[in-house]
């Protein structure tokens, strides 16, 4: 799952009829992408707005969320969850977690999850999951790392906005810069990349009027 605003709408959704009685709630397990070191009840917290808009809404076993500890030492907190993934996948056999969905959003400056531009969680390629300090943000993320990203089967971004449109231009339509531009290095192995846009964030992309 993703924090930030954008995923509200769809939270909000899927938390009403007839989503709500299609979901299969007791056989889905939800994980996050990254979050923000604050506790669970914090306003910044994606685990706490993900719990306001979907979880308090639908029947699924808590067993079957896992959150990022935010509020633990981030370094502690990243290997905490690291090894939920490795207990809950590696039975299957995986070398990576193959997750079935992951939900992204977008950052005006091309950060998705909490891979920013210019940190070295863009490039790690042994941990499934980081905790390291942004200097941008002015505070430590967790997030998951690009091989768990693009290991999944299906990798969504969705953005909206007018203030998404430069940004999105570059990254579907400029070099490959993932350093600068975090976003472009998801590119799911084996599996399917989608972009989901509004009209107002598409709007400076190929094609559109």
């Amino acid at each position: 799952l993703s924090g930030g605003k954008t995923p509200i709408a769809l939270y909000t959704l899927l938390a009403k009829a007839p989503f709500v009685s299609q979901i299969p709630w007791s056989h889905v397990h939800l994980f996050w992408g990254d979050e923000r070191c604050v506790p669970p009840d914090h306003g910044d917290s994606n685990y706490r707005m993900t719990r306001e808009f979907l979880l308090d809404h639908v029947p699924i076993p808590p067993a079957n969320v896992h959150r990022m500890p935010g509020e633990m030492d981030p370094v502690e907190a990243a290997a905490r969850y690291e090894k939920q993934l490795r207990d809950f996948f590696a039975p299957h056999g995986e070398a990576l977690p193959v997750f079935d969905f992951i939900l992204l959003g977008l950052g005006e400056d091309g950060h998705t999850a909490s891979l920013f531009p210019g940190t070295r969680a863009i490039r790690e390629s042994a941990s499934w999951v980081v905790g390291h300090h942004v200097d941008a943000q002015k505070g430590w993320r967790i997030t998951l790392t690009p091989p768990v990203i693009n290991a999944a089967r299906t990798v969504v971004f969705i953005a909206a906005g007018a203030g998404k449109a430069a940004v999105l231009k570059k990254i579907l339509e400029g070099p490959f810069r993932p350093d600068t531009l975090p976003a472009q290095i998801v590119r799911p192995a084996g599996g399917t990349l989608l972009w989901m846009l509004d009209r107002k964030a598409a709007a400076q992309l190929k094609g559109e009027a």
